[in-house]
């Protein structure tokens, strides 16, 4: 449920923000009234308000909180005076406190209390009733932790995020379903952490910038909806499409536990995140380009650098019953991974291995239908207990490309699977089509790897028979292999049936 409560808790303070300014074009009573509805995604018992006073075109409310409580954590936040302005040209202007409490806590004698800071902060909404619009602007908007309870006890230090040059629009389209459609930009973001306990001799110190952050964001939120009823939000037409990302990120972390101490910096480059979930699937695709880790861990008397060009996973799949085939996808980049040779040299002292950077990657995709709805905790269930959860009608390598210890493999092909078929291969769909893999440097690496002692000599023999049986040669120290499945069921490595 820990995702839901997060979607959750996204979708309404979305709807708070936009609600508040994008209802504004009419009157400053009206928009304080549809903002009100927009509150009632907390529940209607969340909301206190001190008072309201109308004057003119003004609209000034005083003693505004919000309350929440799930599962023993309550959140509350003092909103203070929020004051509504007509500004004479369609549009009115919402004016928020510079700053105001919020606290977290489980119980009086653990949690969080902190406080929100902005400056500069500009909120003016226009538009039409039925489909409202505001702009965002603020120079700057900071959370910063006032004060940590464990156990009664006041936690040590000082931590806060601070986005820096903001700007973005809102639009909420009202109806059954209401849609929030929203983008924003931030020049750059500041963290800070610096917190100690005392009592377990520990302390943590981590800063950081991350510059050209981005979010786009599309929300259905139908009415009535219950987030504490999975099936209830997946039969709906609740749906998120979500793109976000940032155009680099440093880091620097010191933290100390007794007399162990890990401390380092940290980067990335460009980065993005696309993310969509609706009742029929789910989308996540997420890249980051040059990483790179440097930092002193206890116990080793070098340094540990690591860095990667490119990490990467995606998956694409159907989460609700299909009617016919559906695309699903996954795969996975890892790519130019490199290590410092103070780390090559524990497994291999010799150098006897090629030290290049590393990399995997790998991406199927296909054809499926699924017999059940994965958000149905009853259907759910049937899966677990052994029921046949689909078909799959095709299967395709899209990519592979290994590099490893001066050794590569690559490959690609793909396999249709008839469903009405389960005799030829005796419980599988039968499939037909085939697949190529391609090896370089295999038998250099198994020479190394003897040589090094972690090959027996044997097993390496043993393992060159088996590349001879299955591949071919086509140059020095280079294999390849086409495995086929045709339309009799047959099994063929390079044209000789094996099966």
């Amino acid at each position: 449920m820990t995702h839901l409560k997060t979607i959750k808790t996204g979708v309404c303070l979305a709807a708070l923000m936009s609600g508040s300014a994008a209802m504004a074009d009419v009157t400053a009573a009206e928009v304080w009234e549809n903002w009100k509805g927009n509150m009632a995604l907390y529940g209607e018992d969340g909301i206190t308000i001190g008072s309201e006073d109308v004057s003119g075109d003004t609209v000034t409310v005083s003693g505004l909180m919000l309350s929440v409580e799930e599962d023993g954590t309550k959140v509350e936040a003092d909103l203070g005076t929020m004051i509504f302005t007509e500004n004479g040209d369609g549009t009115v202007a919402i004016e928020m406190p510079a700053t105001y409490p919020i606290s977290i806590m489980e119980g009086p004698d653990n949690g969080v209390k902190m406080s929100i800071n902005q400056t500069g902060l500009s909120i003016t909404a226009s538009g039409t009733p039925g489909a409202i619009s505001y702009d965002v602007t603020a120079n700057q908007y900071g959370i910063q932790i006032d004060e940590i309870l464990d156990a009664g006890n006041v936690v040590e230090g000082d931590a806060r995020l601070v986005a820096n040059g903001i700007a973005g629009n809102y639009t909420v389209t009202e109806g059954e379903v209401r849609n929030f459609d929203y983008g924003l930009t931030m020049d750059s973001a500041d963290i800070l952490v610096d917190v100690a306990a005392p009592e377990e001799d520990a302390k943590i110190l981590m800063s950081g910038k991350i510059n050209g952050l981005f979010v786009d964001a599309q929300i259905d939120l139908p009415e009535g909806l219950d987030f504490e009823q999975p099936e209830s939000i997946f039969a709906s037409d609740f749906a998120i499409s979500a793109n976000y990302g940032l155009q680099s990120g440093d880091y620097l972390f010191d933290i100390n536990e007794g007399n162990d101490e890990v401390a380092g910096t940290a980067s990335t480059g460009a980065t993005a995140v696309s993310v969509a979930l609706d009742r029929d699937g789910i989308l996540y695709d997420v890249l980051t380009n040059d990483l790179a880790l440097a930092m002193q861990v206890p116990d080793l008397p070098f340094p540990v650098d690591v860095s990667a060009a490119q990490y990467g996973i995606s998956l694409m799949m159907p989460l609700s019953k299909t009617e016919g085939p559906t695309d699903f996808s996954f795969g996975v980049t890892l790519a130019e991974i490199s290590v410092n040779d103070e780390i090559w040299m524990l497994g291999d002292p010799t150098g006897a291995l090629s030290h290049d950077p590393i990399t995997i990657k790998m991406a199927v995709s296909g054809m499926a239908k699924l017999f059940f709805d994965l958000t149905n905790p009853e259907e759910a269930a049937a899966i677990d207990a052994g029921a046949i959860p689909g078909e799959i009608y095709s299967l395709d390598l899209d990519v592979l490309d290994v590099r490893a210890a001066g050794a590569t493999v690559d490959g690609t092909g793909g396999f249709t699977f008839d469903n009405s078929d389960m005799q030829t291969i005796p419980g599988v769909p039968r499939p037909e089509g085939e697949v190529t893999i391609n090896i370089n440097g295999a038998n250099a690496l198994i020479d190394s790897l003897v040589q090094m002692g972690l090959l027996p000599e044997d097993q390496a023999m043993m393992g060159r028979m088996m590349m001879g049986m299955f591949a071919r040669t086509v140059g020095d120290d280079q294999l390849t292999s086409t495995i086929e499945v045709n339309e009799q069921g047959h099994v063929l490595a390079n044209g000789q049936r094996i099966q």
